[in-house]
């Protein structure tokens, strides 16, 4: 076995952030116990933002990027894990501090790992990636805050991207009547076979924000933030729970203490690079039980690891349906 391999690199000179496909060595990886043969990853907005320089998400360069990795085990000095088992990584900075899944090798650490679970396949598990088990971190803290399908529907912005497209799957099988906000009308049969059952304008969530409006849903995910959440929080519900898990707006949040105070809703925040391990299996165990295989498939575009380079502008700009999934034997 070579131990050369293909990567996406990320540096960083006078003239700015660059990535390119190139060939590394094992003996560049960073420390870990564990060295996996990565057979597939995914493209995220995150990683899209790491790639064009869109923002500073890299911290030490030179840089693998890719923040998900799904693959096999090559060789560890870990006893829970051994050569052959089937693995996933999703954050723990990987992109940021970390080499990351766009290259045939990673070298990590045995905490950081997901054993896959038996329901799906490397590729699925990539078509999930961080975004659809960030989407299932978002289900969990609705059904925390008490979102019930008999509570009223829920709404999901960014419905297209990643995050957005697996929510809706997700939400609507488990029984949830789904609102979905797009910026892409052309989208709307694809929201609809994911389950979405009324598809509205981004552009009516898009203003500037008042301190209430209308109640409208019990619960939704977030991933625009910035005036989109403000008004969002302001049409909740009473006593109804907003997740969120994304800026693709903005990082600002224009709002006021009103849905707070005067309708009891709660806003609760997702972060998923470096949840615990326990909270994170939850959410791998819910999505082998709760994602429909079928809905999963249509959310996906499949890619190899050169065409990240061209396909990264492309999720920044939000021109991108779906799910990326990369895969590294191609």
């Amino acid at each position: 076995m070579t131990d050369q391999f293909k990567a996406i690199v990320i540096n960083k000179d006078a003239s700015g952030i660059r990535a390119s496909l190139t060939t590394l060595d094992e003996s560049q990886l960073m420390e870990g116990d564990v060295t996996i043969a990565v057979s597939h990853s995914t493209l995220n907005f995150k990683d899209g933002l790491a790639l064009t320089s869109g923002a500073p998400v890299v911290r030490k360069f030179p840089m693998v990027g890719g923040i998900d990795l799904a693959g096999t085990v090559l060789s560890s000095t870990d006893g829970r894990y051994a050569p052959g088992d089937a693995v996933i990584v999703n954050g723990w900075g990987l992109s940021e501090t970390h080499f990351g899944g766009y290259a045939e090798r990673a070298r990590v650490k045995a905490d950081w790992l997901v054993r896959l679970p038996v329901e799906f396949t490397p590729s699925q598990a990539m078509a999930i990636g961080t975004a659809g088990y960030t989407a299932m971190l978002c289900v969990l803290a609705l059904e925390d805050g008490g979102v019930k399908p008999s509570t009223g529907p829920v709404l999901v912005t960014g419905a297209a991207g990643g995050v957005g497209s697996i929510a809706i799957s997700l939400l609507s099988t488990l029984g949830f009547k789904v609102t979905a906000s797009t910026g892409r009308p052309n989208e709307a049969d694809y929201l609809k076979q994911l389950g979405a059952s009324e598809i509205i304008d981004r552009a009516e969530l898009a203003g500037d924000p008042k301190p209430l409006a209308k109640e409208r849903w019990a619960g939704a995910v977030d991933s625009v933030g910035s005036k989109t959440l403000a008004n969002v929080l302001a049409s909740i519900q009473y006593g109804g729970v907003v997740a969120a898990c994304g800026l693709a707006q903005g990082m600002d949040l224009p709002s006021s203490v009103a849905p707070f105070i005067l309708r009891g809703v709660t806003l609760a925040g997702i972060e998923s690079v470096y949840c615990p391990m326990p909270r994170r299996v939850k959410a791998w165990e819910r999505l082998a039980r709760n994602l429909d295989r079928d809905k999963l498939e249509r959310t996906i575009v499949r890619a190899k690891l050169a065409d990240v380079l061209t396909l990264a502008p492309q999720i920044v700009k939000g021109q991108i349906r779906g799910r990326v999934v990369v895969d590294l034997k191609a």
